[in-house]
């Protein structure tokens, strides 16, 4: 759930702005913001490849099912997969994150 949520600031572009997203019993959070500099992270990273900036690790009761639900929302399965129980997915800015099946 949004719990905070920053327009543009004035002469900015429209996506400036961030956001803070929070789970509706509580807990930690996430916040998200604009970055003019913004440089897509290549996975894996070569040497002067921008890096991943944070890296998420999802579990999910199903592989498969994770997957399918995460392509939905925009991401797409990585070529690069490391592990066999482990799913690297790319977010539609190209942000790597991890599916494995755990307690949820």
């Amino acid at each position: 759930m949004v719990v905070v949520s920053e327009p543009a600031r004035p002469g900015e572009p429209p996506e400036d702005g961030w956001v803070m997203l929070r789970s509706p019993e509580g807990g930690t959070g996430l916040s998200f913001q604009y970055d003019p500099g913004y440089t897509s992270p290549v996975w894996p990273a070569g040497a002067g490849q921008q890096q991943m900036m944070v890296h998420l690790d999802i579990a999910v009761e199903n592989l498969d099912k994770g997957v399918a639900f995460a392509k939905g929302l925009g991401a797409e399965l990585s070529v690069h997969q490391p592990q066999d129980d482990v799913r690297v997915m790319l977010d539609p800015a190209g942000h790597p994150f991890c599916l494995f099946v755990g307690p949820v």
